[in-house]
């Protein structure tokens, strides 16, 4: 805002004027001194005497003297959106948004352009997800597939940063794809949106988001939540349908809409048929648009662009090597290693032993055998060599090859850091050495790998873990109070927090659920233990003849890893019931490898971050190389392939697999990242693979995402006008209506601009002037005429 004067030039004649205007009140006076009329008389004499003040002031020369933005001086920018969304047709309206505002840069429909060229320099502008310049807006498409206004603004800011811009017209709707809120535009100079678009809702359904989630909940371990609004659709169907890539039908749902606006969530539980990274694409629609052959103008949705999106999952490659050692062959590992099978994601290689080390030199044996006479005919039975046969027997199974596990438990990182997850069931603590105790809890703590310990004779406290590192790391503290006496059978029930863990339950409600415990079988093998740790979750509990609660299934935490403690000891019992039994319980044991192994992470890691907000769609990729000790691996060659998987394609774009190089990170060790922009929305696969310095392969990882920048730009089909204002109002500009543009061109240059110049306008010399003395000297003589005055 400028500050305005009122500057007399004539002041010279101030006081001849001053004299002149006395004598006239007085003559005026004296003619109106006696006479018919009162009050009407004195108005008369009142007219007559500002007329005649009025002349006087004209002879002062009174100028209006402000400030200017000086012609040619300044710049001035006008920014038109670009974006598909401007293609929307209003509500009522004939034409779209686009070409409304087509029209309104037509310059032959309007001066505003050309008065804004008399006062500034005029640079034009469009947007979509990038800015570009234009010479008459003739080249709008409006094809843009995002509208990136905090990105725009933001450009032209640092574009003319030290120059004079005196302002910005935006004309959008205001629907940004690049902002959560107001942006930040300090250094900006006033912003003027032009809002284009209506305020009246129109019809329409939109995918708001869509959230996957994997579970270890064997009967459908993934589930689809797609967030849904549905505007002008009260009382209507609304129907989803989730396909997979090649069309295939997986599930539908209907839901009703219930109020004019109205927010649905679909949600799709199914078990993907194939492992690793799959797509699946969601569509949405009114159930009578679906069914109808030809709908009617009023039934149509204002756009289609926002009623599809995809979905992204990936359940990873197995199989999962999962380590268990026993002190003893026995029926546990049996039935698990049964159940084990039956998943091809897991693969149980066991470490069994089938006799305990026996004291040297006392086997009953043959007359003149030194040495553990289960080694009878391997070998020289020389006395120097007796000694290495004096070791416990050890059974493996599924061993990759006839050298895994041939040293026993393993001793260094690099042969432990290869399972995903380690199980100990009926096996003194005795057995490993210091170093091998020390190695697990670090394979649970450092590497992230998952640690089950399950009941049996020589487990928990009767195993002598209290006080070992293995101990230590057990959700539950090993200090039983004494005397505490069990009696079995021992119940088992699940905790409400174990109802609320997919993995732990077996049916997909609660009452099922609680029926199926109460028909459970009881056990009679448990291991009493103390109280769960801090930060520990009680899954499951068994209750004694006598009572007695106890914690049977606890979980936890602990450092990268996680640790888990089952104290029943004889779980197979009860798939010994019936039919029906028995597949419960290898789906339960089936669901708690699953939980064992997730989140463990690999040598190579690959994730894919969308940029928050960015107007292209960017990806960064992320790869997180370990070496065999699951160390930060520096010095790797990293390559990474991005290929597009389900897209709606048009002929002649590329759809070729592109392959990046990723660049070692400053900020973090071992992690390397590459940044992709996507040509086409839709799903993206990307494969890295990771060589060590002397080119040896590390290995690969798979990431998958969704890009659905036309999903964005159709989220919200009103104006956000709100927006608007408050960058308006941030920057010091204001909300220019369409149908003000003129008024507005011609008064933007008494604004305040980076360039001013002073500027006087003669008051005395304007119509406005004589015309007020001529109203005053007609209206005085018209009442006079109208009352007989004289």
């Amino acid at each position: 805002m400028t500050i305005s004067t009122i500057i007399f030039a004539g002041l010279s004649w101030l006081w001849p004027l001053v004299g002149a205007l006395a004598v006239g009140a007085g003559l005026v006076a004296w003619n109106y001194r006696a006479g018919a009329g009162g009050p009407l008389r004195w108005l008369c004499a009142l007219l007559k005497m500002l007329g005649l003040g009025a002349l006087c002031l004209c002879l002062l020369r009174p100028l209006w003297s402000t400030q200017r933005a000086r012609p040619g001086s300044n710049l001035f920018a006008i920014v038109a959106d670009n974006s598909q969304g401007m293609r929307i047709k209003d509500r009522g309206a004939s034409i779209s948004r686009g070409e409304s505002l087509r029209r309104l840069l037509d310059p032959e429909r309007g001066a505003w352009q050309s008065t804004l060229e008399d006062n500034f320099d005029v640079r034009r502008y469009y947007f979509d997800a990038r800015l570009q310049s234009t010479r008459d807006f003739s080249d709008l498409d409006f094809n843009g597939r995002a509208s990136a206004i905090g990105f725009t603004l933001r450009t032209l800011a640092e574009r003319y940063k030290g120059r004079p811009l005196a302002g910005i017209l935006l004309l959008t709707d205001g629907n940004a794809t690049d902002l959560q809120g107001v942006p930040d535009l300090q250094g900006s100079p006033p912003i003027y949106p032009v809002v284009s678009g209506s305020q009246d809702p129109v019809k329409d359904i939109a995918i708001q988001q869509v959230v996957t989630e994997q579970t270890e909940f064997e009967d459908a371990p993934v589930s689809v939540q797609v967030n849904v609004s549905a505007s002008g659709y009260r009382g209507q169907t609304i129907v989803a349908r989730l396909l997979e890539t090649d069309g295939k039908q997986v599930g539908e749902q209907r839901l009703r809409a219930r109020k004019t606006n109205d927010q649905l969530a679909f949600r799709f539980r199914f078990r993907p048929e194939a492992p690793g990274l799959v797509f699946y694409r969601v569509k949405v629609r009114a159930r009578n648009e679906l069914e109808a052959s030809s709908r009617p103008a009023d039934t149509q949705e204002a756009t289609l662009e926002n009623n599809q999106a995809v979905a992204v999952i990936n359940r990873g490659h197995g199989p999962y090597r999962i380590l268990y050692v026993s002190g003893r062959p026995n029926w546990e590992f049996k039935f698990l290693n049964r159940a084990a099978q039956d998943d091809p994601q897991v693969q149980l290689v066991a470490l069994l032993r089938v006799a305990k080390r026996e004291p040297r030199f006392h086997f009953l044996g043959r007359p003149g055998e030194t040495s553990n006479p289960l080694f009878r005919g391997f070998g020289n039975q020389s006395p120097e060599d007796v000694e290495q046969y004096d070791q416990p027997v050890l059974v493996r199974l599924n061993t990759r090859d006839q050298f895994e596990l041939r040293g026993g438990f393993p001793r260094t990182a690099e042969d432990l850091y290869q399972y995903k997850a380690v199980i100990v069931g009926d096996l003194e603590e005795a057995f490993f050495t210091p170093d091998q105790a020390n190695l697990l809890q670090k394979y649970v703590s450092e590497r992230g790998g998952g640690f089950l310990m399950l009941g049996g004779m020589e487990s928990f406290e009767q195993g002598k873990y209290r006080n070992t590192p293995i101990g230590d790391m057990l959700p539950v503290y090993l200090d039983h109070p004494a005397p505490v006496k069990y009696t079995g059978p021992y119940h088992f029930d699940l905790t409400r927090e174990g109802l609320l863990q997919p993995w732990a339950r077996l049916r997909d409600n609660e009452k099922s659920e609680e029926s199926r415990l109460s028909e459970m079988t009881p056990f009679e093998v448990f291991n009493p233990v103390g109280e769960p740790r801090p930060g520990a979750s009680v899954i499951g509990t068994v209750t004694d003849a006598s009572g007695q609660k106890s914690p049977a299934l606890v979980v936890q935490r602990f450092g990268r890893g996680r640790t888990a403690a089952m104290m029943i000891g004889d779980v197979w019992r009860w798939g010994f019931h019936d039919a029906a039994a028995h597949r419960d319980m290898n789906k339960a044991w089936r669901q708690l490898l699953r939980w064992l192994v997730t989140d463990v992470p690999n040598r190579v890691q690959l994730t894919a971050r969308p940029e928050p907000r960015n107007p292209n769609g960017a990806v960064v990729l992320q790869v997180r190389v370990m070496d065999p000790k699951f160390q930060p691996l520096d010095n790797a060659n990293v390559r990474i392939q991005v290929q597009p998987v389900l897209s709606d394609a048009t002929a002649g774009v590329l759809t070729n697999a592109i392959d990046l190089r990723a660049e070692a990170s400053p900020d973090e060790p071992g992690l390397y990242t590459a940044t992709y922009v996507p040509r086409i929305a839709g799903g993206y696969c990307a494969t890295a693979w990771a060589t060590n310095s002397a080119g040896t392969p590390v290995g690969s990882a798979e990431a998958g995402w969704a890009t659905d920048l036309a999903a964005a730009e159709f989220q919200s089909l009103t104006p956000n006008v709100a927006l608007l204002e408050a960058i308006a109002r941030k920057t010091g500009g204001e909300i220019v209506p369409a149908t003000r543009l003129n008024a507005f061109a011609r008064n933007l240059p008494r604004r305040h601009a980076p360039v001013m110049e002073a500027w006087s306008y003669p008051l005395w010399h304007t119509p406005l002037m004589f015309s007020f003395a001529l109203v005053c000297f007609v209206s005085e003589w018209g009442l006079r005429r109208w009352k007989g005055m004289p």
